[in-house]
């Protein structure tokens, strides 16, 4: 999926405003103008797009992460990853929702996708196990779908 899709979904789910989108940021240590935040949020054919690179993207999930956790005692903000997959996304909302593998799956189901716990399981593996398994669009799609209609009750 394009980065910039999954930030405005995320900030749909969230209902999350242009101040609120800056707070997260700012607790990636990152700081960011409304501006920017409005470039990120269009679309690619309207005037003004910024494309969000995974660095942005990473900075984002790990203020979200600070934002709804709390930063570990002892720990600093991690450093952006420069290859952001399908794969470390979704395990970075899970960790940002502290969300179990039965809450996904009931989340999927809201939107009327099916997944199962092995198949899940093997998303959030280490890439170098035999069963990893990458996390396509449509997984990571679903998911987002699903948020939406449980935390805001209707559809993107």
């Amino acid at each position: 999926m394009i980065n910039n899709d999954i930030i405005r979904r995320l900030r749909f789910v969230f209902d999350y405003s242009n101040a609120k989108m800056i707070k997260v940021f700012a607790q990636a240590n990152v700081e960011v103008s409304t501006d920017e935040i409005i470039s990120l949020l269009k679309k690619e054919a309207e005037e003004g797009y910024k494309a969000c690179n995974d660095k942005v993207m990473c900075q984002f999930l790990d203020g979200l992460i600070i934002e709804k956790r709390g930063l570990r005692e002892g720990s600093e903000v991690p450093a952006p990853v420069k290859n952001l997959t399908n794969n470390l996304i979704f395990k970075k909302l899970r960790i940002a929702l502290e969300l179990r593998e039965d809450d996904i799956i009931e989340i999927c189901g809201l939107a009327d996708f099916v997944i199962g716990k092995s198949e899940l399981g093997a998303l959030f593996r280490n890439p170098d196990h035999k069963n990893y398994k990458t996390c396509g669009d449509q997984i990571l799609r679903n998911f987002l779908h699903g948020l939406s209609i449980k935390h805001r009750g209707v559809e993107l």
